[in-house]
């Protein structure tokens, strides 16, 4: 077994249309070549279509809708990026509970780029530190988080990174998490 495995983790991932392809696929791929199994979990049922920045790229299969999911039918969440899909599911009130629910359950959440919007809507980011893509700032600190400038932040099993480049550190940090189980200190 790998010092990076994840064997039988169950990862949902949660987005809609306007998701940026590469902070799905790239995470997806991560979780997939440690042994864990990836969820696309959407609002809706049907095909979720992704973006490369603002071309129209593939489209995937959704796994399950967000309002028949729950947090503890999985082991951690990742909330990709992308601004139409950010703008977009941090209305859906069933994705902010079932966001909320990770946090509440002490699991490992990872979001990168704009994905932390969600999370101002679920209410979980109060004292919490992260980062994200620049522009998210404002509505970050507004929300009660200490935001930094970095490739990638850890705060008790909350994992964030800026923007596709980031990628690498972002995933590193997400099977770490996730290989390290629930986190006492992560909060609602």
């Amino acid at each position: 077994m790998s010092d990076l495995s994840i064997d039988g983790a169950r990862v949902a991932f949660l987005l809609t249309d306007g998701v940026e392809q590469a902070e799905l696929v790239s995470p997806w791929q991560a979780v997939k070549d440690s042994g864990g199994t990836p969820v696309l979990v959407s609002p809706e049922p049907g095909e979720v279509q992704a973006f490369n920045h603002v071309d129209r790229a593939e489209s995937f299969p959704v796994d399950k809708v967000v309002a028949e999911a729950r947090a503890e039918d999985f082991d951690a969440l990742v909330l990709p990026g992308g601004v139409v899909n950010a703008d977009a599911i941090r209305l859906d009130v069933e994705s902010q509970r079932f966001a909320r629910e990770f946090f509440e359950q002490h699991k490992p959440v990872a979001a990168i780029c704009h994905a932390p919007w969600l999370l101002v809507e679920a209410g979980v980011l109060d004292g919490r530190r992260l980062t994200s893509f620049p522009t998210l700032a404002t509505d970050l600190r507004n929300a009660g988080a200490e935001w930094v400038d970095e490739e990638v932040v850890v705060d008790s099993g909350f994992v964030t990174s800026r923007k596709p480049d980031d990628l690498p550190a972002f995933n590193a940090k997400l099977i770490e998490e996730i290989r390290e189980g629930s986190h006492d200190r992560q909060h609602a």
